[in-house]
């Protein structure tokens, strides 16, 4: 048996992930393509007794981690993982939060890259994302296909000539795909325009969410928009379809930045100052508030209000400051207020080296 790897060891250091880039990535901050698919004669994984669910994970596991693009993977089963461990692959958007909680029986596949996920025995015996930068949806759809494709030829797939791919809630019955983008929409949050926005694409047959998917906030104004139906359309056509509603949705978000600047600076300074007031002074401070005053700092880095000043820095405080990256890079157990005691020391310290806002 191959010997288990050191997950922090493995990942993307915060700095280096932050520093990644891609088209349009001042508004999409990644695109993602996520396919479902179950093996035949093996009962779904939330019906499915323990051995069963270690019998199809065996089955996997080695199958995924021989596939060419997983080449010296992080291949491992979900109870080698401590708590921590599941939460920072979660903060990552690497892993599901429905994934984290599994356990014996369920597992995880992930490229060095991490441009690859494949969660094992999560709803579905198998949910394989590819994941890049900026808005590259196409690019993602191509990758996980070649992936699924040689996959295929290793497993057998459950499938029916009518259906398509058969899983485990029927809204992904057909061909199994989820084509999303995060998406940082501060400028029409600001304008107050998102709500009107959000309609029309629900109207559309595609969902928005929030950071962390189904059910969650959209912290930091950041929204993560997908198809809803996988039935009764190719998923070329899905692609296409969402591609065409990105870019509408990107060409808002800039016209609504330029409008604010033009028509409204003085709201889109006071919310600019006070953000970064706040980061850069306060003693205590949430993880939620960070998130919501970080999109802001963005927004004016991206629009060349602090002149000089990374988004790379703002991508990497973003991340390290969230519960559980700020829990290990502490490396002692916090309590939440002294986390927020920890991650205001961390703010105050990393945003000496941002220029102040550049407003007239």
């Amino acid at each position: 048996m191959k010997p288990m790897k050191n997950l922090h060891e493995f990942l993307i250091s915060p700095g280096e992930a932050a520093r990644q880039h891609g088209p349009k990535d001042c508004i999409v901050m990644s695109s993602r393509v996520r396919l479902a698919r179950n093996l035949r004669n093996a009962a779904f994984p939330t019906w499915a007794k323990k051995l069963e669910r270690v019998r199809v994970l065996d089955a996997i596991l080695p199958a995924v981690r021989d596939l060419p693009e997983m080449v010296d993977s992080f291949a491992e089963p979900m109870d080698t993982l401590s708590p921590l461990d599941r939460q920072i692959l979660v903060e990552r958007h690497l892993i599901s939060r429905e994934h984290a909680a599994k356990s014996t029986g369920s597992g995880l596949v992930l490229n060095r890259a991490e441009t690859f996920s494949v969660m094992i025995n999560e709803e579905d015996h198998l949910r394989m994302q590819a994941l890049r930068p900026g808005f590259q949806i196409r690019e993602v759809w191509q990758a996980i296909d070649r992936l699924d494709s040689a996959l295929e030829q290793k497993l057998p797939y459950a499938f029916d000539s009518e259906l398509g791919y058969l899983t485990a809630c029927p809204t992904n019955l057909g061909t199994g795909i989820r084509v999303s983008a995060m998406l940082h929409l501060p400028g029409l949050v600001l304008a107050e325009q998102i709500t009107p926005i959000i309609s029309s694409v629900n109207k559309l047959g595609l969902a928005v969410r929030g950071l962390y998917g189904e059910g969650t906030e959209a912290l930091g104004n950041v929204f993560q928009v997908s198809n809803q139906m996988t039935l009764g359309e190719t998923e070329s056509a899905i692609v296409e379809r969402l591609e065409k509603v990105l870019a509408q949705i990107i060409e808002h978000e800039e016209n609504a930045r330029q409008t604010m600047l033009e028509k409204r600076p003085k709201v889109l300074f006071n919310c600019l100052g006070r953000a970064y007031g706040n980061l850069a002074y306060s003693h205590i401070i949430s993880s939620k508030e960070t998130m919501n005053q970080l999109s802001l700092l963005r927004l004016g880095v991206d629009m060349g209000l602090f002149p000089g000043a990374e988004r790379a820095l703002v991508d990497e405080l973003f991340l390290v400051t969230q519960p559980a990256h700020l829990q290990k890079l502490l490396s002692d157990k916090l309590t939440a207020e002294e986390r927020d005691l920890a991650r205001a020391d961390m703010l105050r310290e990393r945003l000496k080296v941002l220029p102040r806002p550049a407003m007239g």
